[in-house]
């Protein structure tokens, strides 16, 4: 199963919303549709109605994400089971798309979609991409940026379990931002040094000057 795909599922819906910012990319049918993906034939079936049920999807999805940033693992995993048990998944072992050299099938481990809806295949989907993602690489693997106020999600993948950024672009940001913060400190300092200086010359008596 590509694990990084379908929990990268939950990744994109989270994400459509910037908290901080007041912003919601996810108000169409359009919107819905795109988040699927590749996946074109699942989003055929989305409708006006999978908008407002994904928005209820996704501030439970980042509630796990809230609940994994704060250290509370149990929390995590109680509100993805309960997710999973809402939507659950028909898995099925798949070959026909990818064949190895000599034309034989690459079995592997697929998410059959039978889902009463669009949004319920997707919830399925992400439930269980995260699901594998949690149990394989841990729950401190799901994080928050730290960019404020950016507030977006990500999957950690790193070797020593390092990021603390949703991108390139947030990491770039913050650290100008402590750079400009260090100098801001310093350049304070150094100025109450120097008046310090002057204070303490300004009373030394004239005869010892």
């Amino acid at each position: 199963m590509e694990l990084a795909y379908y929990s990268d599922y939950a990744v994109r819906l989270v994400n459509t919303e910037q908290p901080e910012r007041g912003g919601d990319s996810l108000t169409s049918v359009e919107a819905v549709r795109e988040l699927f993906g590749a996946a074109q034939q699942a989003a055929r079936r989305a409708t006006e109605s999978d908008v407002t049920r994904l928005r209820t999807v996704r501030a439970r999805l980042r509630a796990i994400f809230e609940a994994a940033h704060a250290g509370d693992e149990v929390l995590a995993v109680d509100l993805l089971n309960a997710l999973m048990m809402e939507f659950p998944v028909s898995p099925q072992i798949s070959g026909h798309e990818h064949r190895d050299d000599d034309g034989r099938p690459k079995w592997h481990m697929h998410i059959a979609d039978h889902a009463a809806n669009a949004t319920a295949g997707f919830t399925a989907t992400a439930c269980m991409g995260l699901a594998f993602h949690l149990t394989e690489l841990g729950v401190d693997r799901l994080g928050i940026c730290e960019a404020a106020p950016c507030r977006n999600v990500y999957l950690d993948t790193s070797t020593n379990r390092s990021r603390r950024y949703c991108s390139d672009r947030c990491a770039t940001r913050a650290n100008v931002a402590a750079y400009r913060a260090r100098k801001r400190l310093e350049s304070e300092r150094t100025a109450r040094t120097g008046r310090t200086a002057e204070t303490a010359q300004d009373a030394t008596p004239a005869t010892e000057r």
